[in-house]
């Protein structure tokens, strides 16, 4: 039987159900970082929640690691990576807080509508003003909501119980996943234009960042109202504010704010907005259903069972060839959803030595690559398949021991769009050799933008003084070529994601086609 260290409150129910199993749990809450070194030797789990930094130094000293389970869904306190080197599982339980977040929202539609915070504080502080509170009923209007993961479906689900129409913004959800839900997949220029009632619930990526700011507010019905209990800065605060201020926008209410924890906000001061300090997942329910879940968790993955919250697998289940690639996958699957914008469906080809093994694992991790840029909802190799089937996004699979160009590549394509890797040298170099059906070659970066063009002379000169006026340093660049030798494609990776605004630049300059970024 294993010791579970335990250093945050957990559910105690989970905790019996680990000791009816045998295990001996060592709870010890509230640990310093070097009373967490001295702590985690001989512990073959450790439970924890948000505030136990689990890094590199404490996982090399807990020699007899076996699972670190983090109660709850962020992983931002575990080196996910240092865990894997050394053959630790990390779990966490993702869907504890989703109905949470999801009623959270709802609770803030609701007290939007019809003004009960501000009209119960001025009932207590001696006022009675039945006449200025006066709201909207939800029934007829309609709901637009930015994000169709698990907690966007919930939201979806429970104001149509309201009578409210529908209308969705996602395009990684397929228009027949929509007409499943009776809900109509829009862009989202039309979204704010028809709405009543916005709702957010997108991961916080380089694109969502001041998603909604002034000119899209400027563009959105008159009336809007904002709801965020998705990520705070995917909203600008003081567009918002304005836009209410001048009467544009109706009102809005937020449960997530730029930086946090705040007591200041350009929002604060606003009568027509409701605001809550990131209560999405606060509750009893939530919190302990994060509890329980990572007990069961923690009890499988002691036992060499499957783990169904596993966030990473243990790259001993690959064999040596196909090994070196999983790094690579998960990064061309993370910069394909930035080139693509939206598909149906993924092709996934395996060429060279590794078509001649089971690249399954690979797969899963192009997939967690791809679903871990546009998805809200955390990311495994267990449930990015899952994730694929929600989003009706198909996925089919080739391999063939032949390759055209290199002793090994992969390809992922969807419509239009293509992206393919290779290792290259004794190192084994990450490169990127083709994009779109143009042949390049530079290593995959953190911050890469790929520009269609013209095949005209002058087209770099100007696509490098527009970034460079920006203060962006272009770290590495390439020009792709097609099979028929046009040169109409460029590869940029900086040292800084290059902002939307220097994007919008680029795109307006004569003989630009389109702009990607694959930040």
């Amino acid at each position: 039987m294993a010791r579970i260290l335990v250093t945050e409150a957990i559910a105690e129910g989970g905790l019996d159900r680990l000791r009816e199993a045998g295990h001996t749990v060592d709870i010890h809450e509230g640990l310093s970082p070097d009373e967490l070194l001295q702590a985690v030797p001989g512990a073959h789990a450790l439970i924890i929640r948000s505030a136990t930094q689990v890094t590199a130094e404490v996982l090399a000293a807990a020699t007899d690691m076996v699972v670190v389970g983090r109660a709850g869904i962020g992983l931002d306190n575990v080196d996910v990576a240092a865990a894997t080197d050394r053959g630790v599982m990390v779990v966490n339980a993702p869907q504890s807080n989703i109905l949470s977040a999801a009623e959270q929202t709802m609770a803030l539609l609701l007290a939007q509508a019809r003004n009960i915070p501000q009209a119960h504080a001025a009932l207590v502080a001696g006022r009675w003003e039945r006449s200025r509170w006066t709201g909207v009923e939800l029934a007829d209007k309609t709901l637009g909501v930015v994000g169709l993961g698990r907690i966007g479906k919930l939201v979806a689900q429970r104001a149509m119980a309201f009578g409210m129409r529908i209308v969705a913004h996602d395009p990684f959800v397929s228009p027949e996943m929509g007409r499943k839900m009776n809900i109509d997949l829009v862009d989202l220029d039309t979204l704010m234009d028809v709405s009543d009632f916005v709702t957010l619930h997108v991961a916080k990526t380089p694109e969502t960042i001041g998603l909604i700011d002034a000119d899209r507010l400027a563009k959105a019905k008159a009336g809007i109202r904002i709801i965020n209990v998705a990520r705070g800065g995917i909203v600008i605060e003081s567009d918002l504010a304005e836009a209410i201020k001048s009467g544009h926008v109706g009102g809005a209410a937020l449960d997530v704010f730029d930086t946090e924890p705040t007591t200041e906000s350009p929002l604060f001061g606003l009568p027509e907005v409701v605001v809550t300090p990131h209560l999405g997942a606060s509750t009893h329910e939530a919190q302990d259903k994060a509890g329980d879940t990572i007990a069961d968790m923690v009890e499988l993955a002691l036992a060499g069972e499957f783990v169904p919250f596993a966030v990473n697998v243990n790259a001993a289940e690959a064999s040596e060839t196909v090994r070196p690639f999983l790094s690579l996958a998960e990064r061309l699957g993370s910069l394909f959803a930035g080139l693509t914008g939206g598909v149906g469906e993924l092709q996934i080809s395996y060429e060279g030595e590794i078509g001649g093994y089971d690249t399954r694992i690979l797969t899963l991790s192009l997939l967690k690559g791809f679903f871990g840029r546009i998805s809200d909802d955390p990311v495994s190799y267990v449930n990015a398949p899952k994730l694929a089937e929600e989003h009706g996004i198909g996925v089919t699979e080739t391999a063939t021991t032949t390759s055209h160009h290199y002793v090994n590549q992969i390809t992922i394509r969807a419509g239009e769009h293509c992206i393919s890797g290779t290792l290259v040298g004794l190192e084994g170099e990450a490169r990127l050799v083709m994009v779109d059906d143009h042949r390049v070659d530079l290593p995959p970066a953190r911050h890469m933008v790929v520009v269609r063009n013209d095949d005209r002379p002058g087209m770099i000169g100007k696509v490098g003084t527009l970034v460079g006026e920006a203060g962006i340093n272009i770290a590495d660049m390439d020009v792709g070529q097609s099979a028929s030798g046009v040169s109409a494609l460029m590869v940029l990776a900086t040292t800084e994601p290059v902002p939307a605004e220097v994007q919008d630049a680029l795109r307006s300059v004569d003989g630009i086609v389109s702009v990607a970024s694959l930040t």
